[in-house]
Order: C-alpha cells, then sequence, then structure tokens
C-alpha cells in the first residue's frame, strides 16, 4: 500500500483528493495543524480512512521527523492561507506558510527522502495582472498580491530543488476551482447558498460586486486529479489546471437562481463598495500541456458545477429548518 501525505487535507481540495486516492488503494496521512478541528471538518466517508497528524508549517525538522515515521511516497500541498478575501490581510504569515514553508517541506524530503515526489497548489495569482490572455505555463508572471508573491516564491523554489537536487517535484497552477465544499467567503459558493436561502424564505436579497466580472471556473474534484496525474509522469514538471473558458459573475448568478425558478435580478444587487480592480487581461487559462501531457480532461462543467452547488446547498439548509 503507498503511503501518501496530504496537507490541509481538510478542505476543498484535500478531501476530493483523499477521496481520489482512496481508490487507488493508498494509505492517506493528513498532516494537519488541528487534528481535532480537521477530525470534525472531514467528510463522512473520510472520517474513519484517513489518519491525521499535526503539522507545523514552520517547523522544518518536525516536518522531517513526520516523514522519517511515514515513509510517504508523495505529498500533496494544500496548506495556505486563503486566496479569498484574505490575500492582503496577514502579508508576513502569507509568505511564511504559502511561500517559506514549502521550501521547509523540499528541505525535509532532501535530509530524508529524495525520491518523494511532491506536488505543490500553485494559484493563478502568480500571473496578476497579466500581460495576455490565456496563461500557459510559459506566461510571465506577474504578481499583484500577498498571496500571489509568496505563491510564486515556492514555484520557484520548486524549480530550484528540482534542477539543482534532482527532487520529483512539481507545480500545480490552479484557476478557480469550486465545489459545494467551498467555503463561504468565495462569490461562487456565495451565490449558491444565498439562492438556495431566498428559495427557502430564509433571505431576501444578496449584494455582490462587479456581476459582469468574469473567471476561469472549474470543479475541485476534476482539478485534483491533474495532481495526482502529474506525480505519475516519469519527469517533473508544471502544469496550468483550468477549463480554459471565463464566464461572468452575472451568468452564474442566472444560472444558480434559475435552476430554482427564480430570476436573480430581483434578488441581486450590486455594491460598489464591493468591486474589485479589473484586471488589464482576461485571467484565463490554457491547460492545453495537461491535456497532451497527462491525458487530463475536466468531466464537470460550468452548468453542472453550479447546478451541484446549488442542491448541495438546498438540502444542506433544509435540514436545517
Amino acid at each position: 500500500m503507498k503511503t501518501v501525505i496530504i496537507t490541509g487535507i481538510a478542505g476543498q481540495d484535500g478531501t476530493y483528493l483523499a477521496e481520489h486516492l482512496m481508490l487507488k488503494g493508498c494509505r492517506i496521512i493528513g498532516a494537519v495543524r488541528d487534528v481535532s478541528k480537521a477530525q470534525a471538518s472531514l467528510p463522512a466517508g473520510l472520517v474513519n480512512t484517513v489518519e491525521l497528524v499535526d503539522w507545523d508549517m514552520l517547523d522544518q525538522q518536525k516536518m522531517a521527523s513526520t516523514l522519517s515515521h511515514y515513509r510517504p511516497v508523495e505529498i500533496y500541498n494544500f496548506a495556505a492561507y486563503s486566496s479569498g478575501t484574505g490575500m492582503y490581510d496577514d502579508p508576513v504569515g502569507i509568505g511564511e506558510v504559502n511561500g517559506l514553508a514549502v521550501a521547509r517541506i523540499l528541505e525535509a524530503i532532501r535530509e530524508v527522502d529524495p525520491s518523494v515526489r511532491f506536488c505543490q497548489a500553485s494559484s493563478r495569482e502568480i500571473f496578476g495582472e497579466a500581460a495576455s490572455s490565456p496563461q500557459t505555463e510559459s506566461t510571465p508572471p506577474n504578481p499583484r498580491s500577498p498571496y500571489g508573491v509568496a505563491k510564486l516564491y515556492a514555484d520557484y523554489m520548486i524549480r530550484v530543488y528540482r534542477h539543482r537536487y534532482g527532487l520529483f517535484a512539481c507545480s500545480a497552477i490552479l484557476f478557480n476551482h469550486e465545489s459545494p465544499r467551498r467555503s463561504l467567503e468565495f462569490v461562487t459558493r456565495k451565490i449558491t447558498h444565498a439562492a438556495a436561502k431566498i428559495k427557502l424564505g430564509l433571505a431576501d436579497e444578496l449584494g455582490l460586486g462587479n456581476l459582469d466580472a468574469r473567471r476561469d471556473w472549474g470543479f475541485a474534484g476534476d482539478y485534483v486529479r491533474a495532481l495526482w496525474l502529474m506525480l505519475q509522469q516519469p519527469q517533473a514538471d508544471d502544469y496550468v489546471v483550468a477549463s480554459g473558458e471565463t464566464h461572468s459573475v452575472r451568468e452564474l448568478c442566472e444560472c444558480a437562481f434559475g435552476g430554482l425558478g427564480l430570476d436573480y435580478r430581483d434578488y441581486v444587487r450590486e455594491e460598489s463598495s464591493a468591486y474589485r480592480p479589473v484586471e488589464p487581461a482576461l485571467l484565463v487559462g490554457c491547460a492545453d500541456k495537461a491535456r497532451n501531457e497527462l491525458g487530463w480532461v475536466p468531466e464537470v462543467g460550468f452548468s453542472e458545477l453550479v447546478s451541484m452547488m446549488v442542491a448541495a446547498d438546498l438540502r444542506m439548509l433544509s435540514m436545517k429548518i
């Protein structure tokens, strides 16, 4: 049985990857900051399946000790500050956890077992104010937030360790990926949750920023499959993981409310205070490299994703009534 460590396993991406690896017959070690909190956050199907262990992103020696004890074949790193509204909240903490901590993991791997394969969940935030669109692996990075800068540092350190020390280390440059497990601070879940509440008579309206803002949205369950595929290749490399198409917040509202027989225009109001600066170039990923080299193709489309999220919120809220 192959042993795999997933940091940040209790989050959206970590749980979907754990479920995927369960089907592969892996022993899954969830490396988390708070074991009891993570245990309470896991989906029911993972509670008695994964093994949780204390993990400190600031303690390289503890990382090395954990690797020595469990002897993983693969490590996937999802532990990070959020990419939602908190991208500017704690620049120093973001730099430590999203950036320097990745160097610590790489050093621990090099010290304990250089054969361990490592995959980092990077972000389209490294492109920031991109000069051109769509973005590929060769698009010059231009981050404009502490979050994006920290992720870029991690990406560059992965390249250093790959070329200097021969580690099998990869960065998955993930564009927006959503699911019913997404937290409410993200606009996708905020919309589907509000639509379900309004349908059930639990809310009257929803305030949002620019409804014409566009994003490249995909399903998290599809995207973590790409990370797994990256570590099954003969050579390590970095890949953009994206749907390759954009949709507006307005379209998302129309789909979410429309699926419940509601007209979003009756409930959604734009708030100028919630507007975010518009990027000079559209942020949309080109995942041709992942498709051609990994054989990765997303299976869940935009409308299906939104419907899935609305249905899950409707079920959850109905149980509380």
